[in-house]
C-alpha cells in the first residue's frame, strides 16, 4: 500500500546552461509540463508546481495544472518547497516529494518508492534514491554525485568526488561493494521544510553545491533507497535536451 503523499516541482526560469529551461519544449509540450504529467502518474494526491515566474505560471494554468508563485531569492530548490509547505499550511506529517523541474522522464515507481521509505523510517527526515554504478567514467565523473551509506541505509556523505578514496583497491569486489550514484529526489515531511528554511547554508554545500549537505551538517538523517533501475537522465544543456527530444521521440509517446 502507498502512503499518502503530495509533490511539488520547483522550477525556476534562471538556468545559465539553458536559458529559460522550464519551458523547453519535448514533444511539443514546455519540459515542465511533461515533468507534472509524470508526477501525476505516481500515486501523489496533489502535484504542484511552484516557480518564480509569472510565464511558468501562465502555462501550467494552460495545461490545467496546479501552480504556486513563491519567492525569486530561493538558493536551492527545497527553500522553495519550504515556502509552499507555509503559504499551504500542510500538516506536519504530510509527506512531500520533491520533483526535479528538469527530470521529463521521471519513473513514477520512484516517486512512490522514495515516499514509501520515508513513511516506513519515521526517525529519518528524509528519503532519496541511489543506484549502483557500473560504469568506471561516471565513477570519476564530478556531475555524478556519488553517497556513502551507513550500515541503517543513511546517508554519511554525498560529494562530487570519488567516495570513498579506496586506498587499496584488492578490497574491492562486486560482492562487496559498490559505488552508489545519487538520483536527485527527495521525500521530506512538512514539519522539516518549516525547519530547513531556517537554517544557514553549510560550507559544504556550498563547496560541492549540493544542498542535501545542508541537512546533514546539522545533524538530519537522510534515508536511502537503492533503486535496481536508472532513471533516463535529467535536462540541463542543450546537448541534454536535443537528448530529451530523441527519447521522446523514441518512444513515440502520444
Amino acid at each position: 500500500m502507498t502512503t499518502p503523499f503530495l509533490v511539488v516541482i520547483p522550477a525556476r526560469m534562471a538556468s545559465t546552461r539553458l536559458p529559460r529551461k522550464p519551458l523547453s519544449l519535448i514533444g511539443g509540450l514546455p519540459m515542465i509540463v511533461r515533468v507534472a504529467q509524470q508526477a501525476k502518474k505516481s500515486a501523489a494526491s496533489r502535484v504542484i508546481i511552484a516557480t518564480d515566474s509569472d510565464e511558468i505560471v501562465a502555462v501550467a494554468h494552460e495545461h490545467q495544472l496546479e501552480v504556486l508563485l513563491t519567492k525569486s531569492s530561493h538558493p536551492t530548490g527545497t527553500d522553495r518547497l519550504s515556502e509552499v509547505a507555509h503559504q499551504l499550511g500542510f500538516p506536519p506529517d504530510e509527506i512531500v516529494v520533491n520533483v526535479q523541474g528538469d527530470e521529463p522522464f521521471i519513473p513514477p515507481e520512484i516517486i512512490n518508492e522514495v515516499a514509501n521509505t520515508l513513511a516506513n523510517h519515521p526517525k529519518s527526515h528524509l528519503a532519496t534514491a541511489a543506484i549502483a554504478i557500473s560504469n568506471e567514467e561516471e565513477i570519476h565523473n564530478p556531475n555524478v554525485v556519488k553517497v556513502v551509506l551507513n550500515q541503517q541505509g543513511c546517508a554519511m556523505y554525498f560529494s562530487r568526488a570519488v567516495i570513498p578514496f579506496t586506498r587499496d583497491p584488492q578490497l574491492i569486489t562486486n560482492d562487496t561493494f559498490r559505488y552508489l550514484r545519487h538520483i536527485g529526489i527527495y521525500a521530506y515531511k512538512a514539519s522539516f521544510l518549516q525547519e530547513f528554511s531556517l537554517l544557514l547554508p553549510a560550507l559544504p554545500e556550498k563547496l560541492e553545491a549540493l544542498e542535501q549537505l545542508r541537512a546533514l551538517w546539522y545533524g538530519y538523517s537522510i534515508q536511502v533507497f537503492i533503486s535496481k533501475e536508472a532513471p533516463p537522465p535529467g535536462v540541463d544543456t542543450p546537448e541534454d535536451l536535443a537528448h530529451a527530444q530523441a527519447i521522446w521521440e523514441k518512444l513515440n509517446v502520444r
